[in-house]
């Protein structure tokens, strides 16, 4: 007979980890930090410094910071004095300010066995409150770099990772500048899909993840968060709030299903989905045009998919991917003048896009399929409930 595996509490509790990503995508440490070049300033306000052998032989670390820089703020430099002069706790916060600027720092590891030589192992914790401290006075880098210390530490503790995707999306809806507020929705999107998928009964992750999705036009996503979170929630107002909007996107869902159909090439049923929305408050939405046309395109109706092609142009007059298919239409037909018109027109609007990535100094790269963008009606009511929600709720982060 075979022996019985035997469960976690975990496991026992009903809580299952479908998705385990591996280190370099899931660890503060190691994965691509897409936000760091903000907090640069602080690290250049730090000089380094190395604890005298005198100290060290007095010491507890002298086994692991032997040869190791030690941040200073330029202020702490006469009070140093090898390390007599500086208090741990003092040090212990440089190192949380470098750890949580750069994770990737070349010596973080030392840092940590540093943080949990001197003190305990649930350093993490004192770092977790100081960043959320600073959330409640609105002092959001203050608060990102010690959320980012506390993963450093410990990178699946749900606290951390709920804080820190809390105040990343915190510092894009305060922000206006494109790039930055790109960097920090990707970061905020990126942690509330690790946290809900390292701690899959979490509601709250679950409930914010579905607003994430939402913000970039994933509307089947946000409805399949938003049911996981009625499945944990126990708080009714947000149940209720969510309900709602449930009942909001189950069209633009609809239209979303029928979109992945057509891309997937399954013509005919996403244009059955599809085309009744033709006369109905969508009319006037322009994606709903482009993969109409896709369908007829692919389903050899060429000119009902010329016209749906021009339709979405006089509506959206640089969008490249309609332009391509009109392209790869003429093409075929050998009409070299509608071909060449297209072309050119691509053409500029690419040369446009290359300046404003060098304006913006980022790489502009063509997405492969359009997003749904809006709900109608709703989207207003959507980012106001938003807004207010980020801030009363950044200073309760727990």
């Amino acid at each position: 007979m075979a022996e019985e595996k035997k469960l976690t509490i975990g496991q026992r509790m009903g809580i299952t980890r479908t998705v385990i990503r591996p280190p370099e995508e899931s660890d503060i440490r190691l994965r691509e930090d897409r936000i760091k070049k903000y907090f640069k300033k602080y690290i250049d306000k730090f000089v380094f410094a190395e604890f005298s052998d005198e100290f060290l032989e007095k010491s507890k670390v002298k086994d692991i910071m032997k040869g190791i820089p030690i941040p200073l703020r330029k202020r702490d430099l006469k009070e140093f004095a090898g390390g007599e002069g500086l208090t741990a706790m003092h040090i212990g916060e440089n190192m949380a300010w470098v750890m949580g600027c750069d994770p990737g720092f070349k010596y973080t590891e030392k840092y940590i066995e540093y943080l949990k030589r001197i003190f305990n192992y649930k350093i993490y914790e004192g770092m977790l409150k100081e960043g959320r401290d600073a959330a409640e006075r609105e002092d959001y880098d203050f608060a990102c770099i010690h959320f980012r210390a506390s993963l450093c530490m410990q990178p699946e503790y749900i606290h951390g990772m709920y804080s820190y995707a809390r105040c990343c999306r915190a510092m894009y809806l305060a922000n206006s500048n494109t790039e930055y507020v790109g960097r920090f929705k990707a970061e905020a999107l990126d942690w509330f899909e690790l946290l809900t998928e390292t701690h899959p009964r979490f509601a709250s992750g679950f409930y914010y993840l579905g607003y994430a999705y939402l913000n970039i036009g994933l509307y089947v996503k946000a409805d399949i968060a938003w049911k996981s979170f009625l499945s944990y929630t126990h708080n009714g107002k947000d149940r209720r709030e969510i309900q709602k909007r449930r009942k909001q996107l189950s069209e633009p869902v609809k239209i979303e299903r029928g979109c992945n159909e057509v891309m997937a090439g399954r013509f005919q049923s996403g244009l059955k989905v599809l085309e009744p929305f033709l006369d109905s408050r969508f009319k006037d939405w322009w994606p709903l045009y482009y993969y109409i046309g896709v369908g007829y395109a692919r389903a050899g109706r060429i000119p009902e998919a010329v016209a749906k092609f021009k339709h979405t142009l006089t509506m959206n007059p640089s969008h490249l991917e309609t332009m391509e298919e009109l392209m790869e239409i003429y093409k075929s037909q050998g009409d070299k003048e509608n071909y060449a018109k297209y072309e050119k027109k691509v053409k500029l609007i690419r040369a446009d896009l290359k300046e404003e990535a060098k304006e913006f100094g980022k790489n502009v790269k063509k997405t492969a399929n359009v997003k749904i963008e809006t709900v109608p009606k709703e989207d207003k009511e959507v980012k106001e409930s938003e807004e207010a929600k980020t801030k009363a709720g950044i200073k309760r982060l727990k």
